[in-house]
């Protein structure tokens, strides 16, 4: 672990009555028997004869029997089967948690009942209870005692063995979280390009991962000219340079797939030339928010070790800056693939400074076995109008599309709690941005904000491989190749200026490195308590093994 996680200890454990522990938080269905606390079930019938209101309220409950004479009890209630998903756990092990970080409790012990109704509510449970103990960067350097929130922190579950490997996964997860949340939600000073590169190369000192820096203007106007554009107005001040950094990973076995990911990393977006105005850059710092999310996913690729794949990273970390440097509407700029591109808004900045490097990833994609390209990127606000803030979105190119990946995609993101909607290209986006007249093959998008566009998040994709030259590795082509995008602008920044949520990288976890285990039934928490068996099974049919992990983890 990285020396930011802090000293938070971290463990299963057996006994709820526990003397160590200050406080227990009890998050469970005010309709049913407890079985893991089974001993306290009378307590919380009494209650909830004295107070009704504890059938969907948090109530901080006497136990004489507990060393630490509380319970938090977190109740969850009224699951609708048709529309109900397990977030309802998350948000319930979030409020449980901070409600004990209110009472004063610096040793807790999390007990989560079962819920039947979502096969991973234990584990998106914990990682609920983790997201309440994060403290942002900037907080943690100006005051490093705020970055352990609790001194102790237990987890106990239907079995000591489920604890334990749920405990061991949710640390890995979160681990890549919490990088993701300090890239994107540190201020455009304190996560500059250079200050991320630094981050990122201090995280990764000694790890499976292997780091490329490019940092000098004249390859970028050479071999990335549309990332050199949007990097121009910030060229001139030292600190805001662009920085190119690859990340890549190799796997100790015979690869059977290869993963192929760029991230959005503008690390502040003024809007350039075309000037975002109305208070319309407040929380631009968080348009990074993609490439961070990239950060932490090769973070858990690194602790998990899949076994047959490799991943190679790009992330395009800029500034969008006005000045006197800066690109500006009507420059015919020429991409990597030899597309003539004409600007039309200095702030459609992501797609442009993304396509050079997926159209690099496109070329190494061409003699890769079983590759699979995306970006991630907070890309537009009209992917929020049209599916809320809490929500990636998903489009998948031809070949994608019929491999079936979204589909498998929202079935997983859904499953860990962190959904992403289908959005479907259409010929019209790509037609959209055609070229008008001689001399430009491609019409970068509308002059002014994607919300006041039809279609406003689709055709950005649609640009994306237009500009890569993507769209000669369609179906019908002699090398098809799997494109997805995702648009990740609402959960990249919901609730801004609060940590931000960590923009689809749990989905992208579950389906991509950890469906296996659900799809291969070898990590079956319930009804499964053989740890040994279970790493035995997973070793043998799975890419993915799981370190052995008997001792306490750190985590703040």
């Amino acid at each position: 672990m990285h020396d930011y996680f802090g000293t938070t200890k971290f463990v299963a454990e057996k006994n709820i009555q526990n003397a160590d522990y200050d406080a227990v938080v009890l998050i469970a269905h005010s309709g049913r028997k407890l079985k893991t606390a089974k001993k306290f079930d009378y307590l919380i019938e009494e209650s909830l004869k004295v107070d009704p209101g504890l059938k969907t309220e948090i109530g901080v409950l006497f136990v004489n029997e507990l060393p630490g004479r509380r319970i938090i009890y977190t109740p969850v209630s009224n699951i609708n089967p048709d529309y109900d998903d397990v977030r309802i756990i998350q948000k319930a092990a979030v409020a449980g948690t901070k409600r004990a970080l209110l009472a004063g409790s610096k040793n807790l012990l999390v007990v989560v009942e079962e819920f039947p109704e979502f096969e991973k509510a234990e584990l998106v449970a914990i990682l609920g209870v983790l997201e309440a103990l994060y403290t942002p960067i900037h907080e943690r350097e100006r005051k490093p005692s705020t970055a352990k929130k609790l001194e102790l922190l237990g987890i106990c579950l239907n079995s000591y063995e489920n604890s334990k490997e749920i405990v061991h996964l949710a640390t890995i997860l979160e681990t890549g979280r919490y990088i993701s949340r300090d890239i994107g939600g540190g201020d455009p000073e304190r996560m500059t390009p250079i200050k991320i590169q630094q981050y990122v190369e201090k995280i990764f000192a000694n790890t499976s991962i292997k780091l490329t820096v490019i940092s000098d203007q004249s390859v970028f106007e050479k071999e990335y000219p549309l990332f050199a554009a949007v990097n121009r107005g910030a060229s001139v001040v030292d600190r805001h340079r662009g920085r190119i950094i690859y990340m890549e990973y190799n796997p100790p076995a015979e690869v059977k797939n290869t993963l192929f990911l760029v991230g959005k990393g503008v690390t502040y977006d003024t809007g350039g030339a075309d000037v975002k105005v109305s208070g319309g850059m407040m929380s631009m710092s968080r348009d990074k928010c993609g490439a961070a999310s990239v950060v932490g996913l090769m973070k858990i690729i690194d602790e998990l070790k899949p076994q047959h794949t490799k991943v190679t990273a790009g992330l395009a970390f800029v500034r969008n800056s006005i000045g006197s440097n800066c690109y500006v509407s009507d420059e015919i700029i020429i991409s990597r693939a030899n597309v003539a591109i004409r600007v039309t808004n200095t702030d459609a900045e992501g797609r442009m400074a993304m396509a050079d490097l997926l159209c690099k990833m496109k070329e190494n994609a061409i003699g890769a076995i079983n590759p699979h390209l995306f970006t991630i990127a907070t890309l537009t606000g009209h992917s929020v109008l049209c599916f809320g803030s809490d929500y990636g979105v998903v489009m998948d190119n031809g070949p994608a599309r019929k491999a079936g990946n979204s589909m498998k995609l929202q079935q997983y993101s859904e499953e860990i709690g962190d959904p992403v909607e289908i959005s479907v290209l259409r010929k019209e986006d790509f037609q959209f941005h055609k070229g008008k007249t001689e001399g430009e093959d491609i019409y970068q998008g509308i002059n002014g904000m994607s919300t006041n566009c039809r279609r406003g998040h689709q055709g950005p994709a649609a640009f994306i491989i237009m500009a890569s030259g993507l769209d000669n590795h369609g179906s019908d082509s002699a090398i098809p190749l799997k494109f997805t995008h995702l648009d990740v602008f609402g959960n990249g920044t919901a609730g801004y200026p609060h940590p931000p949520s960590t923009s689809s990288l749990l989905a992208f976890a579950n389906t991509y490195l950890m469906h296996y285990l659900t799809e291969a039934r070898v990590w079956t928490p319930r009804g499964c308590t053989d740890v040994a068996s279970r790493r035995r099974r997973r070793r043998s049919s799975g890419d993915v093994q799981l370190p052995a992990q008997e001792t306490p983890m750190t985590l703040s």
